[in-house]
């Protein structure tokens, strides 16, 4: 049995998904996604891959949140001001 952050490593190894995804695919809390995925960025970084992040952006008005240092998802979009934000994705190359 893998523990979960070898879970999330052996999935995202093979698709690019949002955290939504990986908990419902590996049945834990989204907020517990976001919490293993520093730690996941920097064993795979140890392995010589790399966790590609594809920023969230803003549904209205396409702002794209490239500076964000955060996994977690924005909560509104800093230009218009909505809340509709596209979620970010991960993936291991």
């Amino acid at each position: 049995m893998k523990t979960t952050r070898q879970q999330i490593i052996h999935l995202l190894s093979q698709v690019e998904t949002d955290a939504l995804g990986i908990s419902q695919e590996l049945r834990i809390r989204e907020r517990e996604v976001y919490e293993h995925l520093p730690h996941v960025a920097r064993s795979v970084r140890a392995r010589g891959k790399q966790l590609i992040i594809t920023p969230a952006s803003c549904l209205k008005c396409g702002y794209v949140f490239e500076a964000r240092t955060r996994f977690t998802r924005p909560g509104r979009c800093p230009k218009c001001r909505e809340t509709h934000v596209q979620r970010p994705t991960y993936r291991i190359d």
